[in-house]
């Protein structure tokens, strides 16, 4: 039995907006009042990075078209005794994917942490 951390990315779509601040803002925001009210403030929310094809260099991962913008948001969690880096996985997913209902979300790193002696 393991710790890991878990990283996810979920897709967080935001209604009626027209700057990537705003939307980034709103984002982050919602995602963390939904994950608090199920009582799991032990998720770190963000916004994701998205590499430039052209340079390389990261920006956020935030998208805008008809004042609707699509956020990429970063969710990291820390699972306790799993049994590998595929259940802290399955772990980590479905209990993040049971508060963010209807938002798409996938695992995209999984690092197995230490335990301190």
């Amino acid at each position: 039995m393991g710790n890991y951390l878990v990283a996810m990315e979920a897709a967080w779509l935001v209604r009626d907006v027209e700057e990537i601040d705003d939307a980034i803002g709103v984002a982050v925001s919602e995602a963390g009042k939904r994950l608090n009210s199920e009582d799991m403030d032990y998720v770190e929310v963000e916004v994701g990075a998205t590499g430039c094809p052209a340079c390389g260099e990261p920006f956020d991962s935030a998208f805008i078209a008809a004042d609707t913008a699509l956020v990429g948001l970063a969710l990291e969690m820390e699972v306790y005794n799993a049994d590998g880096e595929e259940h802290a996985s399955r772990i980590a997913k479905s209990e993040v994917g049971g508060a963010l209902r209807d938002v798409p979300l996938s695992v995209v790193e999984v690092v197995e942490v230490p335990e301190d002696e």
